[in-house]
């Protein structure tokens, strides 16, 4: 039997055609959009400021500073031993010299003693990797001006001509990038000793010999070579944004540099500048806000208390405890900010027993926490204190609860968090849903695994994972 029914006809020549000019005019707009020249920011703070910071910042929450140069030769009180020396003559130093070194010894007689001989970039890479960096933050010329790349424009003071004989920033860069790190770059505007600059300074900074000979072109040769994903600046105090040009800088980063829809700048970039222009904001060192901040930041602290560079007198006292470390992290994200902590190589490119094991304590934190860490967002309230101090992050639906002591009865006690007939709680790196009540008085009861404390994943700040709550 033939099938019975209606049979369809082809479609006519007008329905073709207006499907033909709906490709068209999708064609059309689709060329249009990509024609459309992309947004240009002019030099200027308004239209600088309004640009969006590009989400892979805020998503990565962890990286590692590295402050590396000459100042680890001497290696004693601090990354500033050159001007605490010379610029203040202060006894202690002269003291120190005096004791190790032969009279009349230069500070640019430490250059070749700077040797990186031990520097071996992949396993620095490995070291970062694993202590859970998503960015790496490398000193490519600190305030003494000797550069870790080859400048152009620092003749015989530069790693490449003095001391290691290597780019140091290019080998480090090639190793970072193998493992889909981002990467950093820290450069000092100023430079203490610098004749331009501090012909510069003695004209009230109304010249700008020392910006156009030294500071731009290196600033430039950087973004150009090695294409950072970050440019952290410092060294900008003594002088306004106008002095540096750092507008005009930042406009061609922005608008033409081959970085420039990737790239992330802090805010030190001027006198004026701190905590209220440029990229995301450090504000300070150390900076460590008491509530939720409404602009992106950055905690950048080391883990020497004393120095941001390596130096021989370090006592262990001195070393910031794992517990302190792993608390500030939590405190920063749970305040919307990133967490840079420094370490300090020594001459020789190694990074000393003490260092590497506060980092692979991060790293094994993050392991199992890093998911209440990365690519989190504030959550409606912040933190909260009862009988333990509780921490909050956010991700999607899904909340997250730091708590830094263990209560005694096993009950994890959480007033914020209001339940739902959806509530599922379970605890990060143990396996199982954790049981939980709701007390009138108390608020959310949450009954922590009874386990031996080998058993625990990690010995210190603790992550339940809350879905369905609100």
């Amino acid at each position: 039997m033939r099938a019975s029914g209606v049979r369809s006809r082809p479609a006519g020549p007008a329905l073709l055609l207006l499907l033909l000019l709906l490709l068209l005019l999708l064609g059309a707009a689709e060329s249009l959009r990509r024609a459309r020249p992309p947004r240009r920011y002019t030099p200027d703070w308004p239209s600088l400021d309004s640009r969006p910071l590009p989400a892979w910042f805020d998503e990565a929450k962890f990286g590692v500073f590295v402050h590396w140069g000459v100042f680890s030769v001497p290696a004693w009180g601090s990354e500033w031993f050159w001007w605490h020396w010379r610029g203040e003559g202060r006894p202690e130093y002269q003291r120190f010299m005096r004791d190790n070194y032969p009279p009349g010894f230069s500070y640019a007689d430490f250059g070749p003693q700077f040797t990186a001989r031990f520097f071996h970039p992949e396993e620095w890479a490995d070291l970062f990797q694993a202590a859970g960096a998503k960015y790496v933050v490398l000193t490519t010329k600190h305030h003494e001006g000797f550069t870790n790349w080859p400048s152009p424009v620092s003749w015989n003071w530069n790693s490449k001509d003095v001391g290691p004989h290597r780019d140091l920033v290019g080998e480090l860069a090639t190793a970072l990038r193998k493992r889909n790190m981002r990467y950093g770059l820290y450069h000092s505007l100023l430079e203490w000793f610098h004749p331009l600059y501090l012909l510069d300074k003695k004209n009230g900074f109304k010249t700008q010999h020392f910006v156009s000979a030294k500071t731009m072109p290196e600033l430039y040769d950087l973004v150009n070579s090695y294409k950072p994903d970050l440019i952290w600046s410092d060294g900008e105090w003594e002088a306004p944004d106008t002095y540096w040009n750092s507008t005009n800088f930042l406009s061609w980063l922005y608008n033409d540099s081959p970085v420039k829809d990737e790239v992330v700048v802090n805010d030190r970039w001027g006198q004026n500048c701190s905590c209220h222009h440029g990229g995301y904001y450090n504000c300070e060192d150390k900076f460590k806000p008491q509530s939720l901040p409404d602009h992106k930041w950055e905690m950048c602290t080391s883990i020497d208390k004393f120095s941001w560079g390596y130096r021989r007198d370090m006592a262990i006292s001195d070393v910031t405890e794992e517990s302190e470390i792993i608390s500030e992290l939590i405190q920063t994200v749970s305040l919307g900010g990133n967490y840079l902590l420094n370490i300090g190589p020594t001459k020789d490119g190694l990074i000393v027993p003490i260092f590497q094991e506060r980092l692979l304590a991060v790293g094994k934190w993050l392991s199992i926490n890093g998911e209440a860490i990365y690519a989190s967002k504030p959550w409606r309230v912040q933190w909260e204190k009862n009988a333990t101090f509780v921490w909050y992050t956010s991700k999607g639906s899904a909340v997250y609860a730091i708590f830094k002591h263990w209560p005694e009865n096993g009950l994890l006690n959480l007033v914020s968090p209001i339940t739902t007939s959806t509530t599922k709680i379970l605890m990060l790196g143990i396996q199982g849903d954790l049981k939980w009540s709701t007390d009138p008085d108390k608020g959310l009861l949450i009954s922590l695994p009874q386990l031996p404390p080998s058993a625990i994943p990690v010995e210190f700040a603790w992550t339940v994972k809350l879905a369905g709550v609100k």
